[in-house]
């Protein structure tokens, strides 16, 4: 039984599962214990302070810091999450599985862009939406890029563990057996499907950091897939200004008096780069809703994670089983 358990450990870390494991489950826990906790938020927080007015006084634009604080708070807390939150594998998978499906987020996006193309290129001709985004120093851009991109991930947070809640319910012989297919825990799931002293939702329901873990896996998921449809709505509206927003028709809806060019980037102004990065970082959040509360939307997008939800419940399900039999 040793060496079983061994191998389906091994399988929870290689597939981004690490509070499965009682051991990753206990250092986690270790790390978030106030006396390791509260030096790096403090530490962090002096940082960012620091940083963020050191930008502002350099750059003679204050609303910068606000940006960098909050970039550097969450680039230092994902950090602390990897290391000593043992979070690594979670985002390591989470990556890897996202990127490795890059042929599908094909067809997902000929069918979520046209629409919201069609929707937004009306904010893209529109004179308000320029003078808006070029008035806009870049550090507050940047400060309402992170807005909407935290307004998604709290929208995220919200519903995803309504998903895991959803997939623990529908626990059954069945489920478990469909689910373990192809794992180590194979041949166990028939075995404890076929044990009538055993009701496998007895072991279904995901709490604690397990189904932390499971949000967390499908939220960096969806996160990635969306970035991936926002950057490619940008270059969209980068290639497609470039092509049909003359300088006089620029400098007419902005109100400058020249236009900038970025530096590298031929035919490509300042504020057709700024109005673009508005856009993008608007379709990313609008992206993020329709892909779980849309059914349409939510066919194409979830379907890439619901399978690897569904396998892991089910292997956590038979794990619990087994050992408790054994």
């Amino acid at each position: 039984m040793t060496k079983d358990r061994t191998t389906v450990e091994e399988w929870f870390l290689a597939h981004g599962l690490p509070y499965f494991v009682a051991e990753e489950r206990a250092a986690a826990r270790a790390g978030l214990r106030p006396r390791r906790l509260v030096p790096i938020l403090v530490l962090l927080v002096a940082v960012a302070a620091a940083g963020g007015g050191l930008l502002g006084w350099l750059s003679e634009q204050y609303t910068a810091a606000p940006a960098l604080w909050l970039s550097v708070t969450v680039l230092g807390l994902l950090w602390y999450a990897s290391s000593a939150l043992h979070a690594r594998p979670i985002l390591g998978f989470a990556l890897s599985r996202t990127l490795g499906s890059v042929r599908f987020l094909v067809p997902m996006a000929s069918r979520a862009l046209p629409l919201l193309l069609v929707f937004v290129t009306f904010l893209f001709v529109n004179a308000e939406a320029w003078q808006m985004t070029t008035n806009l120093p870049f550090g507050l851009l940047w400060f309402t890029v992170l807005l909407m991109f935290g307004l998604a991930v709290l929208f995220l947070l919200v519903r995803l563990p309504e998903e895991v809640d959803r997939v623990d319910d529908e626990v059954d012989d069945a489920f478990i057996t469909r689910a373990c297919a192809g794992t180590p825990l194979e041949h166990a799931s028939r075995g404890v499907a076929a044990d009538p002293s055993i009701d496998p939702q007895d072991f279904a329901q995901v709490t604690g950091f397990e189904r932390w873990n499971l949000i967390l896996v499908l939220l960096v998921i969806q996160t990635v897939q969306v970035l991936l449809l926002s950057v490619t709505v940008f270059a969209f509206f980068m290639f497609f200004g470039s092509l049909v927003m003359e300088t006089e028709t620029q400098l007419a809806w902005t109100g400058a008096d020249t236009v900038g060019e970025v530096p590298f980037l031929p035919h490509v102004s300042v504020s057709l780069m700024k109005v673009s990065l508005f856009l993008a970082s608007f379709s990313g959040f609008y992206f993020t809703v329709s892909a779980v509360t849309d059914e349409t939307y939510r066919k194409q997008f979830f379907s890439v994670v619901e399978s690897q939800l569904e396998r892991a419940v089910g292997m956590r399900a038979v794990y619990l089983a087994t050992r408790e039999r054994d």
